[in-house]
């Protein structure tokens, strides 16, 4: 079986303040002498290069690819324990001349010098990592999930605020083309206030099963709960308006006969609804229904206008607007990229979006304001806690769920000791009445099946 999961414990050498040099007497004579900003001379005394890490070596291939050519960022290390991944990465990095180390064990990693880790590990394993990693004064950007338990997300919280140190959230569908034009509509007032809004992430990954999780019974990804991965569906809903979660309800439908044949326990899809703090409503849907092409779509009606993604051929790289204010009231068009490079455009996954989470992650940590966009730890507990409370909510009859502001101490208080998770077994883990036992059986045939596979590749 291949295992990737390390244990961690603390310490390291503090980042120096803001990742930034300093603008000296003699730069700013420069400058006034020329009659302007010297671009050259500037970023020469201002922006170092960040130097970045990535933990997670499978999920990390595409951000590696990236930052090996990223102007203002330095690879530099690469952690998995999975050797035949690292030489993958090595022929990646080597392919841009990036100079980087590689690693097996974290605790050597850990130790290298740098000023960022990308945390592309294990999805349930995120928080601890990302928790030790910002007390060393480290910069942080994590996949999803944010964390596993109501607990970690307040461990989280209080690391990010006593470290002064950038988390950020790397939820790429934030950055389709579609839903960052919906993101400026809003912020320009032209949808006025949100009063319904649709996320929908439809991903079948039953043929794909085997490889993800080896057959194994424990895998987190067998564990981890329909409504925790709403994230794809919901935070783009929650970052185009700047609005929060007030309260949720999750539902589900029945277990999947051809998913529990696979090894997957958890219902074909699952879905929350959720009362934003302006008394506005959300639909969030995601799971592995049929369907093809996958579905990600998004749609929002606001008081002055509405807009939605399209359904089928242009997807999120084109948006659909109904304005009355407008005598020609509806419109399609593709938007324009907000960054147009050429790295911008060679970044093809999650249709374009893993550019932006790592574009503003860096641009955050040089004090740029484009940084601004990038999904902070707020925003990502709003969108994650309603699938850790949604799953509560269908374990407990479907009742609505108040979703706590992380943002306020008071309302941490509550949750600072509340482990329930999916993932552990023991006292603190949650089950769902709902869904039943897959025999061990399955699992064993399963198991087998992948393990055939592997021969003939």
């Amino acid at each position: 079986m291949i295992k990737r999961n390390v244990k961690s414990c603390v310490e390291c050498l503090l980042l120096k303040k803001g990742g930034r040099g300093i603008i000296t007497e003699e730069n700013h004579r420069l400058e006034q002498t020329a009659g302007g900003p010297l671009e050259t001379e500037r970023k020469a005394h201002t922006m170092a290069k960040v130097k970045v890490g990535v933990f997670g070596a499978y999920r990390g291939k595409c951000m590696i690819e990236m930052l090996a050519q990223y102007p203002d960022a330095e690879l530099v290390a690469i952690c998995d324990c999975y050797e035949p991944l690292l030489r993958e990465c090595k022929e990646i990095a080597d392919k841009y001349h990036a100079k980087v180390t590689l690693y097996q064990d974290f605790e050597d990693f850990f130790k290298h010098d740098m000023d960022a880790v990308v945390l592309s590990n294990y999805a349930h394993e995120h928080a601890p990592f990302a928790i030790r990693l910002l007390k060393s004064g480290r910069h942080v950007a994590s996949e999803v999930l944010p964390t596993k338990s109501m607990a970690e997300a307040v461990q989280l919280v209080e690391a990010v605020e006593e470290s002064g140190r950038v988390y950020a959230y790397l939820e790429n569908y934030c950055y389709f083309p579609c839903t960052m034009e919906m993101r400026r509509l809003y912020k320009e007032g032209v949808l006025g206030e949100v009063k319904h809004a649709e996320g929908e992430y439809v991903h079948n990954c039953e043929p794909g099963w085997l490889d993800l999780t080896y057959g194994d019974k424990n895998h987190w990804r067998n564990r981890e709960p329909s409504t925790y991965y709403c994230t794809h569906s919901l935070l783009p809903i929650l970052h185009i308006t700047g609005r929060r979660p007030d309260i949720v309800i999750g539902l589900e439908n029945t277990p999947s006969e051809r998913l529990m044949r696979v090894g997957n326990p958890r219902a074909e899809s699952a879905m929350e609804i959720v009362r934003l703090d302006n008394g506005g409503t959300v639909k969030s849907v995601h799971g592995n229904m049929l369907r093809e092409p996958s579905s990600v779509w998004y749609s929002l009606y606001g008081s002055k206008a509405s807009c939605e993604s399209d359904r089928w051929d242009a997807g999120v790289s084109a948006l659909n607007l109904f304005d009355p204010s407008k005598s020609d009231n509806r419109t399609m068009y593709y938007p324009k990229p907000v960054v147009d490079t050429a790295l911008s455009r060679s970044v093809a996954t999650h249709g374009g979006g893993d550019f932006y989470t790592i574009h503003y992650f860096i641009q955050k940590i040089l004090g740029n304001p484009e940084g601004s966009e990038s999904i902070d730890v707020y925003e990502a507990l709003d969108a994650s806690m309603c699938g850790l409370l949604a799953y509560r909510s269908l374990c407990n009859g479907n009742v609505p769920i108040k979703v706590p502001n992380f943002r306020n101490q008071e309302e941490r208080e509550a949750y600072r000791e509340d482990y329930w998770n999916t993932f552990e077994d023991g006292p603190y883990k949650i089950i769902n009445p709902n869904v039943p036992e897959i025999p061990d059986q399955v699992y064993e045939q399963a198991r087998a099946k992948w393990l055939e596979s592997q021969k003939n590749r």
